[in-house]
């Protein structure tokens, strides 16, 4: 948990309910100081692992620790690109890893990393590990999940239902030596607009309206204990990671801060290139004008009328050719070298997000099904945590039935949070006796 400028966020992760290690990892990169937000803003990562054994513990740790240091070196040129490059250069180290040890071979995780810069966030990400942005009343989802279910999902007749599973993802860093890293954005940033990075722990087990309505109503620190609190009370099959960060003045987009162009490959022309003299566009200018004078010369000496209209008619084509290839040569002689580097202009944006779009306004609906949640998490406790938890449960529901839902939020996460701290003293009981 932390703040700085004045963007407050927050991180959380959790073993989950069923799972004996913990796969996912994260890390925040805070800028220290107006300059260097400046340069390359904040950087945020989520990354869930897979592998046998320790595999994909070792593989979301790489990616989480490799990304930030990446990205550090190659911002202050141009965030998209140093998003892309440090996902790749993760991806590379964590196939040699594999590469070199048995037991790691074939290790992969997920990587969605999120930049929060002066023209707006960018999104880079890997698998279906995912960014959202919640503005008021609507949570966006800005990255695509890299699964089989969510390509199918285009071809699937209508109101067929979908039978594949939603863990099949189709792109993750390690298994190959490369990989295709989508790189989504700038998307701009308004103060108080919350953005939140999850493992598929969370969004597995919590509807989007549910990470909007919790997100967007609670501070960073009491929004991410809800979100994992709840998908603990869900039963929390995988392990669950989030971050949640809510953008200040400060972090609001400001497009004339920033009015470069953003390069999006490493190649870039030297300064001093220079175009190539258009030697051959003066050399036709020259010639068209030379048979153009001749032209209109010889035809005062032409008697036949016929013939000096001709000839009348060759020295205007070629003059006309003469000034078409002189503008041709002077606009070649200023255009910029270098015309085959890729560029983002200020405004433009790059990807197709927001791939999905959900209301989260706080409703009875939406209360109810949480709340109703947290009572059918009680049934496995002791009567005494049971009885507690139920009446926690009680009291989010009284400001539901009057229509105080930001009461009612707010009770619903303090009825979360009772039961997060049941499972927490469980653990350390099972921890204590071995």
């Amino acid at each position: 948990m932390g703040s700085g400028t004045t963007l407050d966020y927050c991180d959380l992760t959790d073993i989950g309910r069923r799972r004996a290690n913990n796969q996912d990892s994260k890390a925040v990169l805070p800028p220290w100081g107006t300059e260097q937000y400046r340069r390359r803003g904040w950087l945020f990562v989520v990354a869930d692992g897979m592998g046998a054994h320790a595999a994909g513990e070792m593989a979301s740790a790489l990616a989480v620790e490799h990304v930030p240091l990446a990205y550090e070196k190659t911002a202050a040129r141009s965030p998209p690109l140093a998003l892309k490059l440090s996902i790749e250069q993760a991806n590379a180290e964590i196939h040699a890893r594999g590469e070199n040890a048995f037991d790691m071979k074939g290790m992969g995780t997920t990587c969605t990393a999120l930049a929060l810069v002066p023209r707006g966030a960018l999104v880079g990400h890997v698998g279906d590990s995912r960014a959202y942005r919640i503005r008021g009343t609507t949570i966006d989802q800005l990255s695509c999940d890299h699964s089989l279910a969510w390509e199918m999902e285009a071809h699937r007749p209508a109101g067929v239902e979908d039978a594949i599973p939603k863990n099949i993802i189709t792109r993750s860093l390690g298994p190959h030596p490369q990989v295709k890293v989508d790189v989504e954005g700038p998307f701009p940033v308004e103060a108080g607009d919350v953005f939140l990075l999850c493992s598929d722990g969370l969004s597995g087990q919590v509807a989007d309206e549910e990470i909007g309505l919790l997100a967007g109503s609670l501070s960073a620190a009491d929004a991410a204990a809800a979100l994992v609190g709840l998908s603990l009370v869900r039963g929390a099959p995988d392990n669950v990671t989030v971050i949640v960060a809510r953008a200040g003045e400060n972090e609001a987009s400001r497009t004339s801060a920033d009015p470069t162009s953003w390069p999006l490959s490493e190649e870039t022309p030297a300064a001093t290139d220079r175009p190539p003299v258009p030697w051959g566009l003066l050399a036709t200018a020259a010639a068209s004008l030379l048979v153009a004078l001749v032209a209109y010369g010889a035809k005062a000496s032409l008697g036949d009328g016929l013939t000096q209209a001709l000839a009348f008619a060759v020295s205007v084509v070629m003059g006309l050719v003469f000034l078409g290839s002189l503008l041709a040569a002077f606009l070649g002689s200023i255009a910029p070298a270098g015309d085959d580097v890729r560029v983002l202009r200020p405004g433009a944006k790059l990807g197709s997000g927001p791939y999905r779009t959900y209301g989260c306004a706080a409703s009875a609906q939406l209360l109810e099904g949480i709340i109703t949640s947290v009572e059918s998490a009680a049934d496995g406790l002791s009567s005494r945590d049971r009885d507690r938890l139920l009446e926690a449960a009680a009291e989010a529901r009284k400001p539901v039935a009057t229509g105080d839902f930001s009461a009612a939020i707010r009770s619903a996460a303090a009825a979360i949070a009772i039961y997060r701290r049941m499972v927490e003293a469980a653990r350390s009981d099972e921890t204590a006796h071995g």
